[in-house]
C-alpha cells in the first residue's frame, strides 16, 4: 500500500512532486520529468522563462487531484485528458495575457 490514500490527495491542499511520487510509487523526479514531457496527464507544468536561470531551469507544478488518482487508478481517458489540457491551455493563455497587462502596467507607472 502506498504512503497515501485517495482521500489524503484529494485533501490535500497542494499536491507537490513528492506526494505524487509518493502516491504513484515513483521518484518525484520522474514526475516532474513526466510532466514537463506531457507523458504524465495529472496537471500542468508551467517553465518560468522570466527567472534567473544561471543553474538550473525553474518550473512550476500544478497537480490535479482527480487526474491524479484516475491516473492511478488507470481510469483516466485520454479525450478526457484532451479536454481538460484544452481547458488547462485556455487558463494559461488568459494567466499570460493578464501577466503582460500587468507588466504594461507597471513600465506605464515608472
Amino acid at each position: 500500500m502506498g504512503k497515501y490514500t485517495d482521500d489524503d490527495i484529494r485533501n490535500s491542499k497542494k499536491i507537490t512532486l513528492k506526494i505524487a511520487g509518493d502516491y504513484l510509487r515513483i521518484s518525484p523526479n520522474a514526475v516532474g520529468i513526466g510532466m514537463r514531457n506531457n507523458l504524465l496527464p495529472i496537471g500542468i507544468a508551467i517553465h518560468n522563462e522570466d527567472k534567473d536561470r544561471r543553474f538550473s531551469e525553474i518550473w512550476s507544478y500544478n497537480i490535479v487531484a482527480e487526474r491524479l488518482i484516475a491516473y492511478n487508478h488507470g481510469t483516466i481517458s485520454e479525450i478526457h485528458v484532451q479536454n481538460i489540457e484544452k481547458a488547462l491551455d485556455k487558463i494559461v493563455e488568459e494567466f499570460s495575457s493578464l501577466k503582460q497587462i500587468q507588466l504594461a502596467l507597471r513600465v506605464h507607472k515608472v
